[in-house]
């Protein structure tokens, strides 16, 4: 890995990375355009100067919804540079939710693309400007910006230098309840990102690919990481595999993203190609939000050339663990690596309250640099963190003697079937290895005697030979697993609803299947 560039703030970063590098290649998009690292500081610095003509200076509340492009990579970078506070929304966000995050963060300014698959975001913006007192909306064209600036007439301020001071909103992709904006710090993702950019190993001469939301967190995370290092990004502004494949194996993918459900296309794409590899240069699947399945590490190694490095954190503590490059594939498949950063504290805590010692399930419950610094409704922040100030992540899950973490399941999405505590995840990983199955998700229906029965929500490989539940219970018996967590009912779907982080949303699932019970 070549040297890192170390700073307090993005801004910084972004001025640091084209003086070391100016011609290095930021990234390549689709459409075949490419920029530098010194147009990319230039392109920000003009856009942070339209900004500033339009009222937006230090703290000031920015939201924006742009799909994954060099314009909204550009517009982080600009907002960095005025040190607002910024707000980047999913753009599978509509009205309600959208309403929600301007209000709660304040917004003075929404920037929004003007169409983007078959959604118009720009009347949505206009909507909600006349019902939001004060609230200034920017629709921008999905074509790129810097040749319509204009060159900078005032000079800037300087840019701010606090990176402990709140810069970024992002809101939880809202798969059990109402969407919550986490608070974070420059320095917090940074310090995040530093590490991830290591355990990837990254360089120049790196190809890595955005092919998710840019408005995740995961997304300035990558960002990060490759200004860091000097490696380069390949832009997807909407996964396709039919074309993305393609795309990224021109370029020379090395770091292919984004999380299991994209890792899944892979595989299947590597299957239908034969031994021709799809990514021919691909040194690791990185990517995280959402369980790995074991197997799924083995068979991406085994015939696609490189494994999964797990990257495991949420959008209140981005990048909590995550694995090494060069961590053996039992460690790879089984764990989700160790602590990103040595200052980190985690501790595991067991349902009867106390401490679990190696190997003994438990909370994870963190401190950490990179941990958000609370929520922007203070209310929700007392459930969120305990007496000593550890954040409850309800994630269940083990630490072993190497120092690796193992997820087991969710304090939430835990089936109680007659008493009995079953974890979905535990069933889910076994489901993935059936050959008959593409998909599998497990939830708790109600149920008058058993409380919750396990229900199995399946996508078939082969939709003209679906797997029968009687051979779904002879497989798991053969899998020797308890009879209490096998499942009693089986439903069908030709794909698992997912958020952009690649989650099953189960929230889905038990209202549709539920109610049919």
């Amino acid at each position: 890995m070549t040297n890192l560039i170390k700073m307090d703030t993005l801004w910084e970063l972004v001025e640091a990375r084209a003086e070391a590098t100016p011609e290095g290649l930021f990234g390549h998009d689709e459409s075949d355009r490419q920029m530098t690292f010194a147009q990319y500081r230039d392109a920000a610095e003009r856009l942070a100067a339209a900004l500033a003509a339009r009222g937006v200076r230090e703290d000031s509340a920015v939201s924006w919804i742009l799909p994954t492009s060099f314009n909204a990579l550009v517009l982080l970078a600009a907002l960095s540079r005025l040190g607002a506070v910024q707000n980047p929304i999913l753009p599978i966000y509509r009205g309600r939710e959208v309403s929600h995050c301007l209000r709660q963060t304040g917004a003075q300014l929404l920037i929004v693309i003007d169409e983007f698959r078959g959604f118009d975001y720009a009347a949505m913006a206009n909507e909600l400007a006349g019902k939001i007192e004060e609230l200034d909306v920017l629709v921008a064209p999905n074509e790129p910006w810097e040749s319509q600036l204009p060159q900078a007439t005032a000079k800037l301020l300087p840019a701010p230098t606090a990176g402990e001071k709140v810069r970024w909103v992002f809101y939880t992709s809202g798969t059990t309840s109402e969407p919550k904006g986490a608070r974070h710090t420059d320095k917090g993702f940074l310090a995040a990102s530093y590490g991830l950019a290591a355990a990837m190993d990254l360089s120049p001469s790196d190809r890595v690919g955005l092919v998710f939301p840019v408005t995740h967190l995961g997304g300035v995370n990558s960002l990060v990481a490759a200004l860091s290092t000097g490696a380069s990004h390949l832009i997807v502004e909407r996964f396709d595999p039919p074309t993305t494949i393609p795309f990224l194996r021109k370029h020379g993918v090395t770091h292919a993203g984004a999380g299991t459900a994209f890792h899944r296309v892979y595989l299947e794409a590597q299957r239908q190609q034969g031994e021709v590899p799809i990514f021919p240069e691909i040194r690791v699947f990185q990517g995280g939000g959402a369980p790995k399945p074991p197997p799924l590490h083995h068979a991406l190694k085994q015939e696609c050339g490189a494994g999964i490095l797990s990257v495991y954190g949420m959008t209140e503590c981005p990048i909590l663990a995550l694995g090494r490059i060069d961590d053996p594939d039992e460690q790879l498949a089984d764990t989700e690596g160790r602590l990103n950063l040595p200052e980190s504290e985690l501790k595991i805590v067991k349902s009867d309250g106390s401490l679990a010692g190696v190997g003994e399930e438990g909370e994870l419950r963190i401190r950490a640099p990179q941990l958000f610094l609370g929520y922007v409704d203070e209310s929700l922040d007392a459930a969120a963190f305990d007496e000593e100030g550890f954040y409850h992540t309800e994630d269940l899950g083990f630490i072993d003697e190497r120092g690796c973490i193992t997820i087991s399941g969710r304090l939430k999405d835990v089936i109680i079937r007659k008493g009995e505590n079953i974890s979905a995840q535990e069933v889910e990983d076994l489901l993935s290895e059936h050959p008959k199955l593409a998909d599998a998700a497990v939830i708790g229906v109600p149920d008058e005697v058993r409380g919750e029965m396990v229900c199995a929500v399946v996508v078939p490989r082969d939709a003209a030979e679906p797997l029968a539940l009687a051979e779904l219970v002879e497989y798991l018996r053969d899998k020797e697993l308890m009879l209490q967590k096998i499942p009693e009912r089986i439903e069908f779907v030709e794909a698992l609803p997912r958020n952009p982080s690649g989650k099953v949303l189960k929230r889905e699932l038990r209202k549709q299947f539920g109610e049919k019970g």
